[in-house]
């Protein structure tokens, strides 16, 4: 009697979710004050970073920038400055679990206060087929884009439960929850990236910490010069270019000003995502092929080898 009374409830809640989010589809929800709120950003140096960092900034918030590159993390607090916000910075290692920690009581103890919204934003690709990559700069794109989840969220969420008020946002990629060929170190980091936010928001539910959200952000191509020269077939380019920076943050920060679980940019990369789960894997692959996306990586890696024998190693986003 009991199992189907626990049945009946939990039906109810799946169409409730469903219809809520169907109307939240054409009815924007209420967006929450983040004035105030301390956020801390990795990888805030350049890229979305930085983007991110003048967005909090619009809406009120103070940053924490922590970057491994010191000179560009300094100019992003120099626009916030600009803007008339606060910025804090910190050259931090984020693959470095010691560094993360010293540095995140380090804020504590400058800022006389904790970090209530965490952006895990920092992210690297190897940009070499797995075969002809060091092994090093594979260990990297799994330290960065995996490991160091683990030393931040360690490091601010005891106080987030600890206060029942934070938000924990994690920009992982498209290629989270689908993958293509030739980049196997960021594909394989980027799962588990999404694997480790997803089971961190069961834990959080099921412990009942209703006042620490979370939000996985996973963009499409973003046009910052990460994936350089990586190209679909030219028809379907058409209507999935690659994204806009600006227009990227903006949509990921419309969905954490909302606590939205999960956001792709843009909406029609769910496609993919619900195709990989409902066809087998050989339909899959024909569509891939369609479209250009099996071997989109090809002149990207080409782009990178001329990077290399230049002496440029611009791996990180």
């Amino acid at each position: 009697m009991i199992f189907l009374m626990d049945l009946q409830m939990m039906l109810l809640d799946v169409i409730y979710f469903m219809l809520r989010n169907t109307v939240r589809i054409f009815l924007r929800p209420r967006t929450k004050p983040i004035d105030g709120e301390l956020v801390l950003i990795t990888g805030a140096g350049g890229g979305l970073g930085r983007l991110f960092a003048q967005e909090f900034t619009k809406h009120g918030a103070e940053v924490v920038l922590w970057d491994i590159n010191s000179s560009s993390n300094e100019q992003t607090a120099k626009l916030v400055h600009e803007m008339g916000g606060k910025a804090y910075t910190y050259t931090v290692d984020v693959t470095n679990r010691e560094d993360v920690y010293r540095n995140a009581e380090l804020v504590r103890k400058d800022l006389g206060r904790d970090v209530t919204i965490l952006v895990n934003n920092a992210g690297v690709v190897a940009g070499q087929r797995m075969l002809d990559c060091p092994d090093e700069l594979m260990e990297r794109t799994m330290k960065v884009n995996c490991h160091a989840l683990f030393w931040t969220v360690k490091a601010f969420l005891p106080q987030m439960k600890a206060q029942n008020h934070g938000h924990i946002v994690t920009i992982a990629s498209v290629l989270g929850l689908f993958s293509t060929a030739c980049v196997e170190d960021y594909c394989a980091s980027k799962f588990a990236a999404v694997g480790f936010h997803e089971s961190l928001a069961h834990e959080l539910l099921a412990d009942e910490v209703e006042g620490v959200k979370t939000t996985l952000v996973c963009p499409y191509i973003v046009d910052t010069g990460m994936f350089e020269g990586c190209k679909i077939r030219e028809e379907v380019e058409l209507l999935l270019p690659p994204l806009d920076p600006q227009y990227c943050v903006e949509q990921a920060m419309n969905a954490i000003l909302i606590n939205q679980p999960l956001v792709c940019i843009p909406r029609l990369t769910y496609l993919p995502f619900l195709s990989r789960a409902l066809l087998p894997w050989e339909s899959n692959a024909v569509v891939y092929r369609f479209m250009g996306s099996d071997k989109c990586m090809y002149p990207f890696i080409d782009t990178m080898k001329k990077q290399f024998s230049n002496g440029v190693t611009k791996v990180v986003l």
